[in-house]
């Protein structure tokens, strides 16, 4: 089961409520997307926390619904 970009942007942006999300479907098939996420709740945290902190918005969806997800973090500049 497939999920729409736009379910994937509500679920980061309720985990992580400043969050800048920008979703593209990189196969058009609804199961491989990339993501880039921008938020303020990154700084200071390392690549790995940061990529926690969206995977744990996915709700444990990554690897079911969402198969595969290529994720880009940043705090803003």
């Amino acid at each position: 089961m497939a999920m729409e970009a736009a379910e994937i942007e509500k679920l980061i942006k309720e985990g992580i409520p400043d969050a800048e999300v920008m979703i593209n479907d990189l196969k058009g098939d609804g199961d491989h997307y990339a993501a880039h996420v921008i938020s303020a709740e990154f700084a200071g945290k390392s690549r790995v926390q940061q990529h926690q902190m969206v995977y744990k918005a996915l709700q444990g969806r990554m690897g079911n619904e969402l198969h595969a997800l290529a994720l880009q973090t940043n705090a803003p500049e």
